[in-house]
């Protein structure tokens, strides 16, 4: 090809991508006018939104707790015998000193007669060598006997004595042995399973108990807290005595209200945690030995705390933040700091002020600048 028509040939293809070029910039241009004529046009995003509140505010450690029965006894038999009579059902709320076990009493009123008769003969024994006793300190008096035959007149009287205080040993041994025959509750509580029946044999002091009692009213809550919250909760404990709520998990009864009465001497150095427990009064038996609670120790108030939803608070890779929905009904991210989570609410450090409204529900759909308008809650009513 000749050189005029190289130049030809090069024109023409420049002139093919100018036009292409202008095109493009034509149809580009025309789709962003339509992306902004639809976004113009959408429909403003429904968000639900609760407004930021400052109040007092608890500052609580939470942890979880392990019930544990005010006081426990293992009931066990002080005297040989044959059980003759159980008078409670397993289970049952007992009182204190209300008869459980009777052990056949019969022996023991039989060393109780036994020992009385001892005791009316050493008495009567006793009383007359003390009056002869008496007689011959006259006549010791009067120079007819000599004071070796009084010495041994009171010796004689002394020993008498000392015999009929035996007896009346004796007579106190075996009522406490018939008074041991029946067995009696020694606080309020409730028993467990009877280990054995009515018809065994037991033995004093025997290994296995009769039954086990445990006193719920009132009743603890073992919980333990990192090591690092030790010294707020020995420097504010040492001002009052601090509340402590406890609830069962997944309930909907509300948190019985308790106090701290226990902190270790020592930190678990294998858990780097430090043990605490709390007494509760427990009048409605809520709280049950070996159960799990939430256990929450609080420490003081924290007045003027903005509290939003926690619900509100979204995480993103630059740390949390919130969309706050401006005057203007746009929604605008917003960096926040937690100081920390109490239940349905966080406590806001810095990020926000009193009276912005935060959206709660509908963030998935917001973006910086999106309008947004509030939905309003469904009454149910047609």
């Amino acid at each position: 090809m000749s050189k005029p028509g190289k130049l030809t040939f090069f024109a023409l293809v420049c002139a093919m991508l100018f036009a292409g070029t202008l095109f493009t910039q034509y149809e580009g241009g025309g789709l962003r006018a339509q992306d902004a004529k639809r976004a113009k046009a959408a429909p403003d995003t429904p968000v639900s939104v609760a407004t930021v509140k400052q109040q007092t505010m608890a500052v609580r450690i939470e942890a979880i707790g392990n019930v544990e029965a005010y006081a426990t006894v293992a009931l066990k038999a002080r005297v040989d015998g044959q059980i003759v009579e159980v008078d409670f059902k397993e289970g049952q709320k007992v009182r204190k000193g209300a008869v459980l076990f009777r052990i056949d009493p019969r022996p023991f009123e039989a060393n109780l007669r036994q020992a009385e008769a001892n005791l009316m003969r050493d008495t009567a024994q006793s009383e007359q060598t003390r009056s002869q006793e008496r007689r011959y300190q006259e006549l010791l008096l009067k120079n007819f006997v000599s004071k070796e035959a009084y010495a041994q007149i009171r010796t004689n009287a002394d020993t008498a004595a000392a015999v009929a205080l035996s007896s009346k040993a004796a007579v106190d041994n075996a009522r406490l042995q018939l008074e041991y025959s029946t067995i009696r509750s020694p606080l309020d509580g409730f028993v467990g399973k009877v280990l054995l029946q009515k018809g065994n044999m037991v033995k004093a002091n025997d290994s296995n108990p009769l039954v086990v009692i445990n006193q719920v009213q009132p009743i603890y809550v073992n919980f333990a807290v990192a090591e690092q919250s030790l010294a707020a909760v020995r420097e504010h404990s040492a001002k009052a005595r601090l509340q402590v709520e406890a609830s069962p998990p997944d309930s909907g009864k509300l948190s019985a209200i308790g106090t701290l009465t226990f902190v270790d001497n020592a930190v678990d150095t294998t858990t780097g945690t430090i043990k605490l427990k709390a007494v509760f009064p427990n009048e409605d038996s809520a709280l049950w030995p070996g159960q799990f609670v939430n256990a929450r120790l609080k420490l003081f108030d924290q007045k003027d705390a903005l509290l939003v939803p926690s619900q509100a608070v979204q995480t993103g890779p630059k740390g949390q933040y919130v969309y706050v929905v401006k005057p203007n009904m746009t929604a605008e991210v917003r960096k926040v700091e937690l100081d920390r989570v109490d239940g349905d609410y966080a406590i806001i450090a810095t990020g926000l002020e009193k009276g912005e409204t935060v959206v709660v529900k509908g963030q998935l759909r917001l973006a910086q600048g999106t309008r947004v308008t509030i939905a309003r809650p469904k009454t149910g009513k047609p």
